[in-house]
Order: C-alpha cells, then structure tokens, then sequence
C-alpha cells in the first residue's frame, strides 16, 4: 500500500494527461501546476494577465481544498511566468491570497507552458492540518 494519496481532480478534461492535480503523502500536498485554465479545458483570459492570474489562485484554491488544505496553509509556491514585466501582479496576488507567514517561492522566466496562449503557472506545497 502506497502512503502517497492522489487527489480527484475537479476537472473531467484533464484524465487524459496521466497526472493527479494534487497527491498528499502524510500531512503535506504536493499541487501540479496549476494555469489558467477553466472547468471546460480551455484557457481563460487569454491574452489578460490579471484574469489569468485570478483563475490560477481559484485553481489553486480549489485543488487545496479537494486535499484538505487552503491557501493559508501553503508553504511553498513555484511560480512560472512567460513575462515577468508581470511581476507586480503577482506581488498584489500574494498579499490577496495569502497570508503571513508568506509562502516561500521561487519565480522563472520561461519560454512558454504546456498550451500556447498561456502566461502564468503555480506549482505549490501545503501542509494539512485536521
């Protein structure tokens, strides 16, 4: 019996990619990448960082709590982005979405994500508590 636990995702487009939005091994929760993109599989916002970034934190958000965590229980985020000119957005977004002590984070440039049209990833780890 495997202690790590994949966590169902609350998206229907995304089982043929082989991957778990989420998996919790103990009281951590590992989130895959979460992007800007709605319940349908398509992109939101695209072309519109702000509303990009909204739908990655609610993503996000979402993806926490189908593990039994949140958003002030994460601990570490990677964030990628395509332009980082973006940069203060994602300060803003930090201050709304999370709370002190902030999340340690680590911020990359790239080339591009896993569909074009893209602009914005978070990866992050959260702890549970019950």
């Amino acid at each position: 019996m495997s202690d790590i636990v994949g966590i169902p995702s609350p998206h229907s487009w995304d089982a043929p990619f082989r991957y778990s939005q989420a998996t919790r091994v103990g009281d951590l929760v590992f989130v895959s990448g979460q992007a800007a993109v709605g319940p349908d599989g398509n992109i939101v916002g695209e072309g519109d960082f702000v509303a990009q970034a909204e739908c990655v934190f609610d993503n996000l958000r979402k993806v926490l709590e189908a593990a039994g965590s949140s958003l002030d229980q994460v601990a570490k985020v990677t964030i990628y982005m395509t332009d980082t000119s973006h940069f203060p957005h994602i300060l803003e977004c930090r201050e709304r979405y999370f709370s002190e002590p902030y999340p340690a984070d680590t911020t990359v440039e790239v080339t591009g994500l896993a569909l074009p049209g893209l602009m914005l990833e978070i990866e992050a780890i959260a702890v549970v508590t019950d």
